[in-house]
């Protein structure tokens, strides 16, 4: 099957990372157009990366008769703008996250790539992670039981371009940055078709002399009463930490992807060179990362996003998805402001009713609900338990181990 071809529109971090994957992963799609707002960084970036085209024109590159895909790797403010001129091209869309800085301007542009019609997808990396796969694997196939809790931290000591610090261009601070990351684990983890119902947000500017946020805390409650919770940080030192724990009934994982990952160096004279995202310096104690990329999702979620498209199939993470996510973003700004718990809105919701994912009690046929149960220091087995009746808890010895 021939590989596709691809308008990149950025050519900063984001899509520097996206372009080196793209050329390095499944091997046939290629970028073939690059749009930078200035014409030195377009010419430099295409002939480190032997693109043949480049402009600074985004209407230019996004119409490029010679590419059908357009990956958006711009800061927030473009993003909307980049989505409708791609839909009204017809091309197949791939944007970074946010989605969008606010859940109107998701709905804008979710509704524009349905009505015209184009394959969509929602670069949300984090979800892609080697260890984020495999612990949702495990939990689609009951290893935790019941997800309870879900909780997401992503910190850093702050973004690497001006535009993030600007409170208009990116439609917030840390939250909108990192937590949009943070809300779309914690939604796998417990459940996409489940419908995120209210938060509660606590947001400061501690650090920096910025209009937005610098540090976020949230909580979300789910139809199904499970929770999530978020911390996010633009003051955190020592680099980059990434951390998800999900908590069941029957099990727990604990995931460290970046700080911790049994790669650690120390050198008193340097590194010589880059260490890792965010990282502050390249001497004392490091932590490098063996093929970052791959660590930070972007290899899994490239094969996924191409593999959809050629099967006529959604990918993983959709516009849907980011839409969602920028409504449970602005039930936290809200929330933030209210010093309330404030309910998330979604104008269309396409998951379960919140009847279908109730939590139901316990059938009734024994008098005792089941709580607990103990080895003690001598061997024996205790079972705690409540009495239906009564209400009374009670505990019972049942034997030696």
């Amino acid at each position: 099957m021939p590989g596709h071809k691809i308008t990149m529109l950025g050519t900063g971090l984001i899509g520097t990372f996206y372009t080196m994957v793209l050329h390095g992963q499944r091997g046939r799609d290629r970028v073939e157009m690059i749009y930078s707002r200035t014409a030195e960084r377009a010419q430099t970036f295409a002939k480190e990366w032997g693109i043949p085209r480049w402009s600074t024109s985004m209407e230019e590159a996004i119409n490029d008769p010679g590419t059908d895909v357009v990956v958006i790797g711009l800061p927030n403010y473009l993003h909307k703008e980049a989505v409708l001129l791609a839909a009204k091209a017809g091309k197949k869309i791939l944007c970074t996250k946010p989605l969008a800085r606010t859940a109107a301007e998701a709905k804008e542009m979710l509704d524009a790539v349905e009505k015209a019609g184009v394959w969509a997808g929602y670069l949300e990396d984090l979800v892609y992670t080697p260890k984020s796969l495999k612990a949702l694997a495990a939990v689609k196939n009951g290893a935790v039981g019941r997800v309870l809790w879900a909780r997401s931290r992503e910190t850093h000591p702050g973004p690497h371009s001006a535009w993030f610090w600007d409170k208009e261009k990116a439609g917030g601070g840390a939250i909108v940055d990192m937590g949009c990351h943070c809300i779309e684990i914690i939604r796998n983890f417990v459940g996409k078709h489940v419908r995120p119902v209210e938060v509660m947000c606590w947001t400061d500017t501690l650090v920096h002399n910025i209009d937005a946020e610098d540090h976020g805390i949230g909580l979300i409650r789910f139809a199904n009463r499970s929770v999530g919770q978020f911390e996010v940080s633009w003051a955190f030192r020592g680099g980059m930490d990434l951390r998800d724990e999900v908590s069941g009934t029957e099990g727990t994982i604990w995931l460290d992807h970046f700080l911790r990952t049994g790669f650690e160096v120390f050198t008193r004279v340097g590194l010589g060179g880059y260490v890792a995202e965010k990282a502050e310096t390249d001497k004392g104690w490091l932590f490098p990362v063996g093929d970052e990329a791959a660590e930070l999702g972007y290899k899994d979620m490239f094969v996924d996003m191409f593999n959809a498209m050629d099967e006529g199939r959604a990918p993983m993470e959709t516009f849907y998805d980011g839409y969602v996510v920028n409504a449970v973003i602005d039930a936290c700004y809200r929330s933030a402001q209210s010093k309330n718990w404030e309910p998330v809105i979604i104008e269309d919701w396409r998951g379960a009713s919140d009847e279908e994912v109730a939590l139901k009690g316990t059938a009734a046929e024994d008098r005792y609900i089941y709580l607990k149960e103990e080895r003690l220091l001598d061997g024996r087995v205790k079972v705690i338990m409540r009495d239906r009746e009564t209400g009374e808890t009670v505990e019972r010895i049942i034997g030696q181990a």
